[in-house]
């Protein structure tokens, strides 16, 4: 086995599970509270988000959990579900 500053990005990769891998790109595609304004309505950027998340549910066999965040990663791409008004501005017709 190579010294660990001779390790390519390749073989960095086979010594990671599958799961891990997942859970990092979820953990990269997350929207942060910091960029949930910017991003609320992005679909491509909440499609990537939900679809990360199913992949991590699927990896652990949680299949309806999955199934839920594949079908949410569909809506924004089929533009079938938009973003909802952000929760702390609230109504302000009350």
């Amino acid at each position: 086995m190579p010294e660990p500053s001779q390790l390519t990005k390749t073989d960095l990769l086979k010594e990671v599970s599958t799961i891990e891998l997942a859970q990092a790109l979820a953990e990269r595609l997350a929207i942060t509270p910091n960029d949930w304004h910017r991003l609320k309505s992005n679909r491509r950027a909440r499609a990537s988000e939900q679809a990360a998340a199913a992949l991590v549910f699927l990896l652990k066999e949680k299949p309806e959990e999955a199934l839920a965040r594949f079908c949410q990663a569909s809506g924004w791409l089929d533009r079938s579900i938009s973003a909802p008004p952000c929760p702390t501005h609230g109504d302000h017709r009350r």
